[in-house]
């Protein structure tokens, strides 16, 4: 028979939102001379090779078919990959659904038992307690640590590629875009950056297994950090790559929002699972 370990609630958000942040957080210990390094077909290295000159090429193709317009180009490159990208999050959507509509069915089952052992500190009921919580899982089929990360961990090689490819592609930073240079950095678009960031960390809460209801719950802190994070790196850098984060980040919030309303599936009480958890 297979264990399950058990993990705390909050493991499964915080273990989500250090994947999102650690590609933010590696961009931002590069190099500077690293960064400002224009990328060439010839420049050495695999990842440059296959992955960043390749984005930087399509870039300035597009770039060139919109009479120069770079802004634009950077808009479709950003629609393309996120739309390459869609099966994966697809599925890891379909999965997490299919967790939540368990978790429905399992949640008075799992209330009972803490009820049962809740003023019962001794040891042995502890793993009494555990033991028969992992007979829940396994006769709902329920697997907690089913985190559904996969889909992020293999869009890294894309999204860092394409990063470096804006910021190594000195072509970008002659050309302006609404009303900013793109080469440049900007005062409002971080603003909006970090906005686009919080909503669309609300809004993936809507595909939360569990709900974390209440004021002072442990993922109120998580909403604020990375947004925060986002705008800071936007402050820093050209204009191109807020623009970037920005359209990414909408894309997102409307695939999750019409993902979950995809594969949303009404528990025994007739609610929809899809429905977002309390403010």
């Amino acid at each position: 028979m297979n264990k399950m370990k058990l993990y705390p609630k909050w493991a499964k958000p915080i273990l989500v939102l250090s994947i999102g942040l650690i590609p933010a957080i590696l961009l931002s210990g590069c190099s500077a001379a690293s960064q400002a390094s224009p990328i060439l077909a010839d420049s050495p290295g695999i990842f440059n090779h296959f992955f960043i000159y390749p984005f930087s090429y399509l870039i300035q193709f597009f770039g060139n078919a919109f009479q120069g317009n770079y802004g634009l180009s950077i808009v479709l490159m950003t629609l393309i990959i996120r739309l390459a990208i869609l099966p994966l999050m697809m599925n890891q959507t379909k999965k997490q659904m299919a967790m939540k509509a368990k978790m429905a069915v399992l949640q008075p089952e799992l209330t009972e038992l803490k009820e049962r052992y809740k003023n019962d500190v001794r040891a042995d009921a502890v793993k009494q307690q555990q033991a028969e919580m992992m007979q829940l899982y396994q006769k709902h089929q329920f697997n907690p640590l089913n985190m559904g990360c996969l889909p992020m961990l293999l869009q890294w090689p894309v999204t860092l590629a394409f990063y470096y490819a804006i910021r190594r592609t000195p072509e970008i930073a002659a050309h302006d875009f609404l009303w900013f240079n793109l080469g440049t950095t900007d005062m409002i678009l971080p603003l909006i950056a970090a906005a686009v960031y919080y909503v669309q960390f609300r809004v993936s809460q809507s595909a939360a297994v569990q709900n974390q209801q209440g004021p002072g719950n442990q993922l109120s802190w998580m909403g604020w950090l990375s947004p925060v994070m986002m705008g800071l790196f936007s402050f820093q850098v050209p204009a191109a790559l807020p623009l970037y984060w920005v359209v990414g980040g909408i894309f997102i919030i409307v695939q999750t929002v019409i993902l979950n309303k995809m594969y949303a599936k009404p528990d025994l009480a007739g609610n929809n699972l899809s429905a977002s958890v309390e403010d």
